[in-house]
């Protein structure tokens, strides 16, 4: 089982900090999504023409990868396709330099609840336009299941109409059950051919909606969708998206992501 964490869960943390946590806590990735201030990651400086060398050789000597960029590209918003396609286009080329398979985009409000609308159609569109712009960089877009693409048989429609190996899922195991009731055996099922990459993350039912929790606090069944993602083959990897950058009342990095490498471990 290879795990990696995003960085959006520590989000003080200097580069160094990030790869010393994964080497001593025995990850194998550590997803990007921003460093400090920065949180557009082709602007990190460890990731400038002037450093990517030496970040990619210290990546290798270390023995970790990054198997997904997040970007906070939102292609549902048609009057800002032009900025978001040359953001995408920016993240396409920084993840073939690093060799990082996937780049995560949104195709709804960047919020995890489903709020309002999206016209689908031209969701359909931009997709399928991204996709022919992602082959050319050999990387793959990630749609995730937030917001409205929760309901994961409506994200397998799109997918499936869009027809590019070069736009898959990101299935976040959170939302489809906590917004959608689903459990993991019927979202994996509704995925199966799309899911390239997973966050896992946990989370306690309250009265006014939910609270994070630490992984297996909550009452999200992570142990189900890890055996229904062995059940359909996945190879990938099990990311911890503890969203710490938004809620800073969450525990620390360091206790988090302790936890969840041994929590995991459990499963194999």
């Amino acid at each position: 089982m290879k795990i990696s964490f995003s960085t959006l869960g520590c989000p003080h943390w200097s580069w160094r900090e990030i790869t010393s946590a994964a080497v001593d806590l025995n990850y194998q990735g550590i997803e990007m999504r921003g460093i400090g201030t920065d949180i557009s990651v082709p602007v990190i400086p460890v990731f400038s023409e002037k450093n990517i060398d030496h970040t990619i050789s210290e990546l290798k000597r270390l023995n970790l990868v990054i198997p997904c960029l997040d970007s906070d590209c939102c292609i549902h918003l048609r009057d800002s396709e032009t900025p978001v396609d040359i953001e995408v286009e920016a993240y396409l080329g920084l993840a073939k330099k690093l060799k990082t398979p996937y780049v995560r985009i949104m195709a709804a409000a960047p919020v995890p609840k489903p709020i309002g609308t999206v016209d689908e159609g031209y969701v359909r569109e931009h997709a399928a336009k991204l996709a022919e712009l992602a082959a050319k960089y050999g990387v793959t877009l990630l749609i995730e299941t937030n917001g409205v693409w929760s309901d994961s048989e409506k994200l397998a429609r799109l997918l499936e109409t869009v027809d590019s190996k070069f736009v898959r899922a990101l299935w976040d195991v959170h939302h489809p059950y906590r917004f959608k009731g689903e459990s993991p055996q019927v979202t994996a099922a509704n995925l199966r051919p799309w899911i390239c990459h997973t966050h896992l993350k946990d989370s306690q039912k309250t009265a006014d909606g939910y609270r994070y929790a630490l992984p297996g606090f909550g009452d999200v069944p992570l142990e189900g969708a890890v055996h229904a993602l062995t059940a359909i083959g996945y190879d990938g990897f099990y990311s911890l998206e503890w969203v710490k950058r938004w809620d800073t009342t969450l525990e620390e990095p360091g206790i988090v992501f302790a936890h969840y490498a041994n929590y995991m471990r459990t499963f194999t």
